[in-house]
C-alpha cells in the first residue's frame, strides 16, 4: 500500500503545514514555507504551483510566487524581435536580434525562456478537471514554450493542408492531450497516436517573425517555400475568368494545372466558362 494511504501517515500528516513542520525538525530542505505554502514543480519546460492558498480560486497569486517571469508591469518598454525555422515541424534554428543564430535544441530552448522570462511572457492562472473527477487550481509559467506554441501554430497556418489539419485537430490533438494529462505516455494508445504526428508535420518548413512585448507573443510575418500560387485578391480583377489559390505543393502533384485565360468578348455561356476553370 502507498504510504499516504496508511492511517499511520494521514493521521500523523493531515495537512501541508505538518509536513512543513516535520521537514523543519529533520532538517530536509523543501522550497515551501509557512509563509508560502504551495506546491512548486520545476524543469526546462515550465514550472507549476498548485495547493495551499491557491486552492481558492479566487485568491490572486502573490507577485513573488511567480519564479521564472517578469510581471507584464515590469517588463521593458521596448518590444524585441526573434525569427524561429521550423522544418518537419520542428524549430531548427532561431534568430534573435543581434545575436548569432540558434541551432542545437537545447541552446534554442534555453534561449526561448530567457526571452520570454524578460518580457513577461507565458503565465497562465486556469482551473483544470483531474483524472480523479476533481477540479484543480494550477498557476503556470511556460515562457519558452509559449513562444514555440505560437510561431508553430502559424506556420502551420500557412503550409498544412486544410484537411490534414482538420483530422489532426478533431482527433490526435485531442486525444493526445487526454492520454498526456492522464499520466499514460507508456501505453500502445500513444504510440499510435504519436506516429500520426510526422506525417502531419511533412510539409510544415518556414520561418516565422515574432515580436515579444509586455507579456504578448505577436506574429510579425511568415513565409515558407512550401507556399506556390499564393492568393492575391486583385489577380480577381485582372484576370475575371481564372481562379487563383493558394495551394501547398503535395508530393504527387509536379505541376499546377491552370486554364488558358478566356477572352472578354467570348460568346461562349457560363456554363462552358466553368468548366473551362480549373483550381490548381
Amino acid at each position: 500500500m502507498l504510504i499516504f494511504l496508511r492511517p499511520e501517515f494521514y493521521n500523523r500528516f493531515p495537512g501541508r503545514q505538518a509536513l512543513l513542520v516535520y521537514a523543519a525538525e529533520k532538517q530536509i530542505p523543501v522550497q515551501q514555507t509557512a509563509a508560502k505554502p504551495w506546491s512548486t514543480d520545476e524543469n526546462l519546460f515550465h514550472t507549476s504551483y498548485e495547493a495551499g492558498i491557491l486552492e481558492d480560486p479566487n485568491t490572486t497569486p502573490p507577485d513573488d510566487m511567480w519564479n521564472l517571469t517578469v510581471s507584464r508591469e515590469s517588463a521593458p518598454a521596448e518590444p524585441e524581435y526573434l525569427s524561429i525555422e521550423f522544418k518537419a515541424g520542428l524549430p531548427v534554428k532561431v534568430t534573435i536580434a543581434n545575436q548569432a543564430p540558434l541551432s542545437d535544441p537545447v541552446d534554442i530552448f534555453l534561449a526561448l525562456n530567457a526571452i520570454a522570462r524578460k518580457h513577461g511572457v507565458g503565465r497562465i492562472d486556469i482551473v483544470e478537471n483531474r483524472f480523479i473527477g476533481v477540479k484543480s487550481r494550477g498557476c503556470y509559467e511556460s515562457p519558452g514554450a509559449t513562444i514555440l506554441r505560437v510561431a508553430h501554430m502559424d506556420i502551420e497556418g500557412l503550409t498544412l493542408d486544410r484537411n490534414v489539419r482538420a483530422l489532426r485537430d478533431q482527433f490526435v490533438t485531442i486525444e493526445f492531450s487526454r492520454i498526456l494529462y492522464n499520466g499514460h505516455f507508456f501505453t500502445p494508445e500513444r504510440e499510435f497516436i504519436t506516429s500520426a504526428i510526422p506525417a502531419s508535420q511533412r510539409t510544415v518548413n518556414g520561418t516565422v517573425r515574432l515580436k515579444l512585448y509586455k507579456g504578448s507573443v505577436i506574429v510579425i510575418g511568415r513565409f515558407s517555400d512550401e507556399v506556390t500560387n499564393f492568393v492575391l485578391a486583385f489577380h480577381l480583377f485582372l484576370h475575371p475568368y481564372r481562379v487563383c489559390m493558394t495551394r501547398i505543393n503535395p508530393p504527387w502533384m509536379s505541376s499546377v494545372v491552370s486554364s488558358p485565360p478566356i477572352p472578354r468578348d467570348s460568346s461562349r455561356s457560363k456554363a462552358s466558362v466553368s468548366k473551362s476553370v480549373f483550381i490548381a
